[in-house]
């Protein structure tokens, strides 16, 4: 069997990284950057963190500020028509997944325009072209964007999120500086841990995983596992290490691909504008429950990695309940809504959730075959 790997070309990691950007400006010789980001991050003054260094340095630029969370066809087309005016060479994706998902379909377009529609860009589209090149400056810890292949992009008219993966998008370069990430507010720091949590465990049992990304997956949860509550209270190492955690979650997931949790996830986000790491969140522990029997002694792994003492000496069974119990207390423990009802999701919505849900490129991934009565199943039990 063939397994690949695709990663950045480089990446740098550590407080204060982001300084390296200018030296990487100038050896690939870019003249100007087109800097995708949101208008919550140039009020806070995080963007300036970074245009300030191409300031010090003469390095032209042009801002767009107009990414949302659950970016829109809308949204990305509109970032295209501004990098075409701009005359810009190459992109600096600064945000958390949205941006840098913004930043990778402008960036895709721009050099493949026959996907200019952007939903002809769904499932492994068949560009021939590399995207503009982009650096990545995530300020999240959890969606691992700037180091993965996968954007998802909202289709408001039709009312669903879709899932793009093409090799040809992603960043050239990922500078993961905590120092960025300092900033995010505890619910937002949750939510993104545990967006990263659900990337390592799916991407530990999903279909394609094999030896190297079984690797990064379980080294990425007990990262998380053993970081993130600190992470929440504001302390600098806690978020230094989901900083690297959620990483090599990416580096994992990101050539394997992800389950039914992302899966049941993408719809919540279309219907509700419901953050993704929140419903990966509440779904997480009722589908490894669902899961559990098709997963052989992983749950054993996620467990342990997890914190939890004694699994060499439980059952298989309890082994699995553990793991499941450890997810859902560190879930807790975060301040993570415990139903989907207190996100807003409404019951007369379920059955086509579930049809989005089943349809969704994420959930062929899964361990477990599933079907839509199923997946409706699931959302019932997880309602309140």
């Amino acid at each position: 069997m063939v397994n690949r790997m695709i990663l950045n070309q480089t990446s740098y990691f550590g407080a204060g990284s982001i300084g390296k950007i200018t030296d990487e400006v100038r050896k690939s010789a870019f003249q100007k950057a087109f800097i995708v980001t949101d208008k919550a991050l140039v009020e806070h003054g995080i963007a300036q963190k970074v245009t300030a260094l191409l300031d010090a340095e003469l390095l032209p630029y042009e801002l767009f500020d107009g990414s949302i969370p659950n970016p829109t066809i809308a949204v990305v087309k509109a970032g295209l028509a501004a990098f075409q005016q701009s005359g810009a060479d190459y992109i600096i994706a600064i945000g958390g997944g949205s941006p840098i998902d913004t930043a990778k379909a402008i960036g895709i377009i721009a050099t493949n325009p026959t996907f200019s529609d952007v939903r002809s860009l769904e499932g492994e589209a068949d560009t021939t072209q590399a995207s503009v090149p982009i650096f990545a400056v995530p300020t999240t810890s959890g969606t691992a964007a700037e180091v993965t292949i996968n954007y998802v992009i909202t289709d408001e008219e039709r009312q669903r999120k879709f899932v793009c993966v093409d090799p040809h998008d992603i960043p050239l370069v990922a500078f993961v500086d905590s120092e960025m990430m300092m900033s995010m507010p505890k619910s937002l720091c949750a939510a993104t841990g545990m967006d990263a949590l659900t990337h390592a465990i799916e991407g530990y049992i999903t279909n394609a995983a094999w030896e190297l990304t079984d690797m990064l997956h379980l080294k990425a949860i007990k990262i998380i596992a053993g970081s993130l509550r600190s992470s929440v209270k504001g302390d600098a190492a806690g978020r230094e290490k989901m900083a690297l955690g959620q990483y090599i979650a990416g580096m994992g997931f990101s050539n394997v691909g992800l389950g039914l949790v992302h899966g049941m996830a993408h719809p919540l986000g279309a219907w509700y504008d419901t953050p993704h790491g929140v419903a990966n969140a509440i779904i997480l522990p009722t589908v490894m429950e669902y899961n559990a029997a098709y997963t052989g002694e992983k749950y054993r792994d996620i467990a342990e990695a997890m914190g939890v003492v004694g699994t060499e000496s439980m059952s298989l069974d309890e082994a699995r309940k553990a793991a499941v119990r450890a997810v859902s207390e560190l879930s807790k423990d975060v301040g993570i809504p415990s139903s989907l009802s207190e996100v807003g999701v409404k019951e007369q919505d379920l059955e086509a959730l579930a049809k989005d849900a089943l349809a969704d490129v994420c959930t062929g991934g899964n361990p477990r075959t599933t079907n839509a009565e199923e997946i409706l199943t699931l959302y019932k039990k997880l309602l309140y």
